[in-house]
């Protein structure tokens, strides 16, 4: 009997541990489903898309236009190849913003918490995104970015990190990447910004410079401090672009009167 408890029957689980043990299982499976994001699908004419993601922005996109309708303005057309969205960020239908001014599929670097969430991490999966650690210190995202980069797709990043609810008028700190990602991949930097929080009912200005590329830093070997100062010049354009707008509008509405 006492060799019969050593070494024969398992252990009978309790249903808190049977629950518990389900929990990590499927945690796993959505931590496996989006450690190496699927490369979109290559039409015969060469674009890269996602038809799931088509359906989403046909779909979700058309309640966005109702609801928080807005307007596209500069660069409203991305060619085809791999690029670099890079934009300010205020609210969760920001993604729809770049799939407006392209027919391909877009894979987003998304917080890896959002992965991990019951519903999301299956259209996290559907889509390619891209999970990364908080304070985006993660190497196999960057290299997850890079892997889909030089495979043609485009990706989308908001270096502010999180949702900006200050209420003011100035980005949220930048958290690198973005220039790291152009330079290892030559692939150019679409910038694009959201003039205003968006508004329910309220048209929204959103503004696409021309594509920012870094020749001179190719094939050779850049420091985190020249990264930095690419960041910081990605920064400031983008408020360039914002300023622009601003006064152009402005000089629009007092020639009006």
């Amino acid at each position: 009997m006492a060799d019969q408890a050593a070494f024969g029957e398992p252990k009978k689980l309790t249903r808190a541990e049977k629950k518990a043990a389900r929990k990590a299982k499927i945690k796993q499976k959505r931590l496996d489903a989006n450690r190496k994001p699927r490369t979109f699908k290559v039409k015969k004419n060469g674009r890269h898309v996602s038809p799931f993601m088509s359906f989403l922005h046909a779909f979700l996109g058309f309640f966005h236009m109702i609801f928080f309708p807005y307007r596209i303005h500069g660069n409203k057309k991305t060619g085809e190849g791999a690029c670099i969205f890079v934009g300010n960020h205020y609210h969760m239908f920001d993604v729809f913003y770049p799939i407006r001014t392209t027919w391909e599929g877009i894979h987003y670097i998304c917080k890896k918490s959002i992965l991990e969430a019951p519903i999301l991490w299956k259209w996290g999966e559907r889509i390619g995104a891209i999970g990364v650690a908080r304070d985006g210190s993660d190497v196999r995202a960057l290299m997850e970015a890079v892997r889909v980069l030089k495979a043609g797709d485009k990706i989308c990043m908001f270096p502010e990190g999180t949702r900006n609810r200050t209420g003011g008028d100035e980005f949220l700190p930048f958290q690198g990447g973005a220039a790291m990602l152009s330079v290892k991949t030559k692939s150019p930097i679409i910038p694009f910004v959201i003039i205003d929080r968006p508004r329910f009912l309220r048209v929204t200005h959103v503004v696409f410079g021309d594509p920012v590329e870094f020749p001179d830093c190719y094939d050779r070997k850049v420091s985190p401090e020249e990264y930095e100062k690419l960041d910081e010049g990605l920064r400031d354009r983008m408020y360039a672009i914002r300023d622009q707008f601003r006064a152009s509008r402005k000089k629009g509405k007092k020639d009006k009167k």
